[in-house]
């Protein structure tokens, strides 16, 4: 097993266009052909923002004040998946609602101009305040505290029942499944041939059906973690889940947590499990999202099944080393980076090295000038002049 302590940073830019967020590595570059969708990946949701405090060294105590040693601010919620897709080098869209705030504004611009998404089909609701997490990360672990509003009724048409020339022609799309409830855009992508990838939360009914997740028939890949993939199948396992799931889904893959993750494909009868990257974890937050991230990058560049599972992992190892959601998200510098780190130590074994070989093809002997380029700035209020 392969252990690293290797990171760096970057980001990627808005598609179409050059500039200070234009990514170095475009994963897709041998399958782009003319006439290609204008987005590798479509998404929609709710943006928070985040507010992260670091450095805590215990979970805050009833009626007392604690002093974090640090603290970042990024955009977060579907900002988290948007951000991590577009660090790899997707041309990522996305639809929301944002507040007519200073926090909308901050995370509009963190998002279009710091990460290069394409935020076109979004839109600032006057009148609306921007929803707030503030996180606060400990020992390995996090505690989130939230507020927001009910969402206008133009931030619902925005997310469910969009025009019909949204969403975009997308090559993927990203959705988060809702129990008994569909998202008409879901259907909408499918039938213009958009591969849904679909992740799930906690089932706070606790019926846990999978007739509730109604939007799954229209899905190519399902990533829930162990504990929802079992609890939906009534299986013992997560890797008996796994094979459950593709009498729903043509491709299942179940993240087994520090065990790495399972996959099999319906279709070609493979299956796969890697498993996962020893790291000391800082903060989890996002790293599901990265988890997916990596997994649609490997698929739409048509990798084999173990490496798609094998980069996910890689990715979402990265991101648990850095505090935050969205701000912890890898870019092929870190990536580079680990790739370079890992061979240069001579204890490592030669199998898990061959397990990540296929990323030699996509790396950079060396870091080419400008790397790592600049991110979102992590905080707010340094972006008046003096």
């Amino acid at each position: 097993m392969i252990a690293s302590n290797a990171s760096t940073g970057k980001g990627p830019s808005h598609f179409g266009e050059t500039g200070p967020c234009q990514a170095r590595v475009d994963p897709l570059a041998a399958v782009r052909v003319p006439g290609d969708p204008p987005c590798d990946v479509y998404l929609t949701g709710t943006v928070f923002l985040d507010i992260v405090f670091t450095g805590l060294g215990s979970a805050p105590v009833r009626g007392t004040e604690s002093w974090a040693r640090g603290m970042g601010s990024s955009p977060g919620g579907v900002a988290n998946m948007a951000t991590a897709l577009a660090r790899l080098g997707l041309r990522t869209s996305l639809a929301a609602a944002f507040g007519d705030d200073h926090y909308g504004e901050y995370c509009w611009d963190a998002l279009e101009q710091g990460e290069g998404i394409d935020l076109s089909p979004s839109r600032s609701v006057p009148g609306w305040h921007s929803p707030v997490t503030v996180s606060m990360a400990y020992e390995g672990e996090r505690t989130m505290v939230s507020h927001g509003h009910e969402p206008p009724p133009e931030a619902a048409l925005l997310q469910e029942s969009a025009p019909d020339d949204h969403p975009p022609r997308a090559r993927a799309a990203v959705a988060s499944l809702e129990p008994g409830r569909r998202a008409p855009w879901i259907a909408r992508a499918a039938s213009h041939g958009t591969r849904i990838f679909a992740d799930v939360g906690w089932d706070e009914t606790g019926a846990w059906d999978l007739a509730g997740l109604a939007d799954l028939e229209h899905c190519e890949a399902f990533l829930p973690n162990a504990e929802e993939a079992m609890r939906y199948t009534g299986a013992t396992c997560p890797r008996e889940a796994a094979h459950a799931l593709t009498d729903h889904v043509p491709l299942a893959v179940v993240t087994l947590g520090s065990d790495g993750a399972y996959a099999v494909d319906r279709r070609t009868g493979e299956t796969a499990e890697v498993p996962a990257i020893e790291v000391e974890a800082l903060d989890p937050t996002g790293a599901g999202d990265v988890f997916v991230a990596g997994f649609v990058t490997g698929t739409l560049a048509g990798w084999p099944l173990a490496d798609r599972l094998a980069f996910a992992g890689l990715t979402a190892a990265l991101s648990v080393q850095e505090f935050g959601g969205s701000l912890s998200a890898p870019g092929w510098s870190e990536i580079g980076a680990w790739w370079r780190k890992v061979q240069s130590v001579d204890s490592q074994d030669p199998a898990a090295l061959r397990r990540y070989a296929f990323l030699a093809a996509l790396i950079p002997e060396e870091e080419s000038p400008g790397w790592p380029l600049r991110r979102a700035v992590p905080t707010i209020g340094f972006g008046r002049s003096a």
